[in-house]
């Protein structure tokens, strides 16, 4: 839906239903990276912004990059995504209007337990994808631009591979979401690179197993934006901005800490550190 359509059946509907404008007024539109919504965060977090606020957040969880577009088109209030060079082009751009760090957590390999490339247990992500492409082991990219993707592809370069060049039935790019890639890594036996966070929410494990972790390189910071009002006049930036102070304040930042699956913390909350 572009953001004129957005407007227009706002106002019709409005028109045809006595309360709507008033409810709308107190609804927002947050495009977020699938594994906010994938690890289960958002169910923990979002119902106490709303007992707090009364604002109700509605998300549209896509890849980072389709994310960050949907933003651009001025469909959505709020950004909150995971790729910290594709967050400062927007905000370079002029869309967004102040990037705020918020969390973070890692990616992690996996792969079936029985180690066909030999590097279950290792910390070295780049020795592990140089093995995987030497012995032509089946990897599955999500393809989709998403902070995973871009992520991935930073480790491929990193490892002095280029997977576009270097195709072939071993790489599957899918073009899909975290949770299709892992179920595609389930049912080709091959390995994949996911966020920890909807790996540890994620169902369907079957013989997978995390088979490469702690490499620093496998850090994942999270960052949230709202979307710029200079830009997009009709972008509820009060209520936007109330969001993304929640997150940042010591209420929100305790909020997703104590979001655990299994004893687990997912996400670690890191807002104060300008840095990140």
């Amino acid at each position: 839906m572009t953001s004129i359509t957005r407007r227009l059946f706002v106002a019709v509907l409005a028109l045809l239903m006595p309360g709507l404008a008033d409810a709308q007024d107190n609804t927002i539109v947050v495009a977020s990276t699938t594994s906010t919504e994938d690890s289960g965060l958002f169910r923990h977090i979002l119902p106490l912004f709303r007992a707090k606020t009364g604002i109700e957040v509605k998300v549209v969880a896509q890849g980072t990059g389709q994310a960050l577009d949907t933003a651009r088109r001025g469909d959505a209030d709020v950004v909150f995504v995971h790729a910290k060079s594709a967050e400062e082009a927007f905000l370079a751009q002029g869309f967004g209007v102040k990037r705020y760090p918020v969390m973070y957590n890692d990616f992690v390999l996996v792969g079936p337990k029985k180690d066909p490339a030999g590097v279950a247990g290792t910390k070295d992500i780049v020795a592990a994808l140089k093995a995987l492409h030497d012995k032509q082991i089946s990897f599955v990219s999500r393809g989709d631009r998403s902070g995973t993707h871009l992520a991935e592809l930073a480790l491929w370069k990193a490892a002095g591979i280029d997977p576009a060049a270097n195709t072939g039935a071993w790489y599957k790019s899918i073009g899909q979401g975290m949770g299709a890639a892992l179920n595609t890594a389930v049912a080709l036996d091959a390995y994949v690179l996911s966020d920890r966070g909807t790996w540890l929410a994620f169902g369907n494990k079957s013989d997978l197993d995390i088979a490469v972790q702690g490499d620093k390189r496998l850090f994942n910071q999270y960052g949230v934006m709202l979307v710029n009002p200079q830009k997009h006049p009709h972008v509820k930036a009060a209520a936007g901005q109330q969001f993304i102070d929640w997150l940042v304040s010591p209420e929100g930042q305790r909020a997703i800490a104590d979001y655990r699956i299994n004893g687990s913390q997912l996400f670690y909350p890191n807002a104060q550190d300008p840095s990140a």
